[in-house]
């Protein structure tokens, strides 16, 4: 006998069988959300927001609404339901669920991370000097997680003396950490509770003292740094700096040397740093290099000098210089590596007799191997027409051996242990890609550039099945991001399989607003000149239909975060072209948020979108605000995905974006809201139920391409 589930949506209740074949859907009305007229006013421009009021999280209606769309999602999907579940086993059969991290060895100890059969969480463990040594297991997080709808558990951080171990854990999901300690050698695990922090720590070289960051209990921003005397009340925590300008956040490390204990203050434009000696935590911070507007750097510590990647005298790719460690201001910056108009310098690496630079030319990442005495010089070879190689974790000063992970969209992630002196390198480990039928040789990777209508040429990474046909009849999912010079580069990814295996073309789109093709890049997709990254997006969306990757009916895009606001840009401005948008806790919402100066983010981000209290800004930012610009059309079959505790994005943005389609929408398409109650921005925690999430997406791209199994 079938059982009945009955749902309340609104004032609307509908019943339907379970596993029934009747396809309802048409029979069925979506939430629809209740109107409060809220009158918003600025620059002589009047808004009227008809969904404000769901910005109440405790709001009983506000939590019977998200309530109502998470039933309406599952009662629209449900015939998907056991899709999902056959498409979450498959996900998860191709992780390897008893693996390990390549061990490290810092400070006379080896570190590991394991996952054991049958867990969603990691045991953090050690041994001392040998990998053949007793297991110290530090923290078994499936045990710490017992209980807790979501757990986090970040920041771990060992003492100098190897005695102790600071670390944070969030149960929430809105990133307010509680910091505690633990006796290595007793288990303890101590009183003292610090409250809202990163979770990050730094110990000075005492072995007592704990710098951390506190966060603003309303914002969020990180905003000040405290000492922790190990015993001691945490209320009587020393305040060592605090970031008074609302634009900044704030955290402290230290040197890889660790003789420095460093805080950072930074905005999207601008950086500072303060250090102090590890040795002297009861001194006061010397400035490095007092802030001036545009001017970023970042300091490592070498042998009596600091050095130094900056943007110094318009070095908008970054360059090099060193500067010795009693006379840090700007003036006694000299250059060591010039700036290169066609290479953005990323990062670099130092040990003993090395300097490692991580850099990127046209789009592709770079590994550089210098010599401190200038007797060689040269680059890690690779061979790949897009791929991605990063160097990995090097806490060891004195050694030849450099790690660093490689993988592409065909080839799984790599850890190499590479000899910088002799040149030989030995895969330390392979992601496996357990099943028994993944074969890189079934697939193919490309990159395509496509033109956009100003004529800049956008590069595309593709990944697909040899044996398809390129006909314009595959089903294609555009990814991109697009923000914050955050670059997405070409990656590997089992989970993706479940897709390409079922026909499916992933694309990257490496639009303006990130770094893909150095730092004009990002600073031709911002503030002004964000709409770049919108129509990156949709002229790379044209030419991949025209170049018979796929079509209109067979379209597909997703961006989550800033993606999402992209999303919400894209289907605004070409919704035709699109079968369907997943849109993950998008920021929809530009213009409300960025003048609330209470919401997480949004002083820290002037530089990035503009601050609209400025009209020109206010204007340009209203001209593609996805919310501001819903408009009464056809939208594509639509996903928008949010977690009610989201401290980046608040899940207010998704819901009313949601509510205002559904009012103006002119189409029959499916639009779908799913907010997780229980999670923030990052959504679940366990590595498997995170999987669901996908499953939940894939399942929603699949049924729409009429694929179900």
């Amino acid at each position: 006998m079938k059982r009945l589930l009955v749902i309340l949506l609104g004032s609307i209740t509908f019943a339907t069988a379970q596993n029934n074949t009747i396809d309802l859907k048409k029979d069925i009305q979506p939430p629809k959300a209740k109107k409060i007229a809220k009158q918003l006013e600025k620059h002589g421009d009047v808004r009227i927001d008809n969904y404000f009021w769901m910005n109440q999280r405790e709001d009983p209606e506000v939590i019977a609404y998200l309530k109502a769309e998470n039933a309406y999602n599952e009662h629209m999907t449900a015939h998907t339901k056991e899709f999902q579940e056959k498409l979450f086993e498959e996900m998860k059969s191709r992780i390897k669920e008893d693996d390990e991290s390549v061990p490290y060895k810092l400070n006379g100890y080896w570190y590991m991370t394991r996952f054991e059969k049958g867990y969603d969480y990691p045991v953090y463990s050690r041994k001392k000097e040998s990998l053949d040594a007793p297991e110290e297991v530090m923290f078994n997080v499936n045990e710490m997680a017992e209980g807790f709808d979501y757990y986090s558990l970040g920041g771990l951080n060992v003492s100098p003396n190897n005695k102790m171990v600071a670390f944070g854990t969030d149960t929430v999901s809105r990133r307010q950490y509680i910091i505690r300690i633990k006796n290595l050698e007793t288990g303890e695990i101590y009183d003292e509770e610090i409250k809202n922090t990163t979770g990050g720590s730094t110990w000075a070289n005492d072995n007592k003292t704990l710098y951390y960051t506190k966060k603003d209990p309303q914002t969020l921003r990180s905003f000040q740094i405290y000492k922790h005397i190990l015993g001691t009340d945490p209320a009587e925590d020393q305040l060592v700096y605090e970031e008074e300008d609302e634009t900044f956040n704030t955290y402290v490390y230290k040197s890889k040397s660790r003789k420095y204990i460093i805080i950072g203050s930074h905005s999207t434009l601008t950086t500072e740093y303060r250090f102090l000696s590890a040795d002297t935590p009861e001194k006061e911070f010397q400035i490095f290099q007092p802030r001036e507007r545009r001017l970023e750097y970042s300091i490592s510590h070498f042998d009596g000098h600091f050095y130094i990647v900056t943007n110094k005298d318009d070095a908008i790719n970054f360059k090099l210089m060193k500067t010795p460690v009693d006379n840090t201001e700007m003036e006694n910056w000299v250059d060591v590596i010039p700036h290169r108009k066609d290479y953005l310098l990323e990062d670099i690496d130092i040990f003993k007799d090395y300097l490692v630079v991580s850099e990127r030319n046209n789009g592709l990442n770079k590994i550089r191997i210098i010599r401190w005495d200038n007797n060689e010089e040269y680059y890690i070879p690779f061979d790949n027409e897009t791929y991605t190689a990063y160097t990995a974790i090097n806490p060891d000063f004195d050694t030849q051996l450099l790690r660093y992970n490689y993988n592409s969209l065909t080839t799984p992630t790599s850890v190499i242990q590479y000899n910088m002196k002799t040149g030989e390198k030995e895969v330390l480990k392979e992601q496996e890609v357990l099943g028994g039928k993944f074969d890189k040789d079934n697939y193919t990777s490309e990159r395509l550039w496509a033109t956009a209508d100003d004529g800049t040429k956008i590069p595309v990474s593709l990944v697909y099945r040899k044996d398809l046909k390129l006909d314009g009849n595959n089903p294609l999912l555009q990814y991109a991001y697009g923000s914050y010079g955050s670059t997405i580069d070409p990656y590997f990814s089992s989970v993706r399989l479940s897709l390409l295996d079922r026909g499916f073309i992933y694309a990257i789109a490496h639009i303006r607003g990130g770094e893909y093709l150095g730092r004009e890049w990002y600073e031709d997709g911002k503030l002004f000149t964000k709409k770049n990254t919108f129509t990156d997006f949709i002229d790379v969306s044209e030419f991949l239909i025209q170049e018979k990757y796929t079509s209109h009916d067979h379209l597909y895009a997703m961006g989550g975060s800033a993606g999402g606001l992209l999303m919400g840009a894209v289907v605004n401005m070409a919704p035709e072209l699109y079968n369907g948008v997943i849109a993950a806790v998008p920021f929809v919402d530009v213009v409300t948020t960025m003048l609330d100066d209470s919401i997480p983010l949004t002083t820290g981000e002037y530089d990035e979108w503009g601050n609209p209290n400025n009209k020109e800004y206010y204007d340009y930012m209203m001209s593609y605000s996805p919310y501001d610009n819903v408009k009464a059309q056809d939208y594509p079959n639509m996903l928008v995905t949010t977690g009610l505790h989201d401290s980046q994005v608040q899940y207010w943005e998704p819901a009313k974006w949601v509510a205002k389609l559904r009012e103006h929408k002119t189409d029959d398409n499916i639009l779908l809201l799913h907010t997780n109650m229980d999670a923030g921005h990052g959504g679940a925690s366990g590595r498997f139920e995170a999987l669901k999430e996908v499953a939940e997406e894939y399942a929603f791209l699949l049924d729409l391409e009429g694929i179900r199994e």
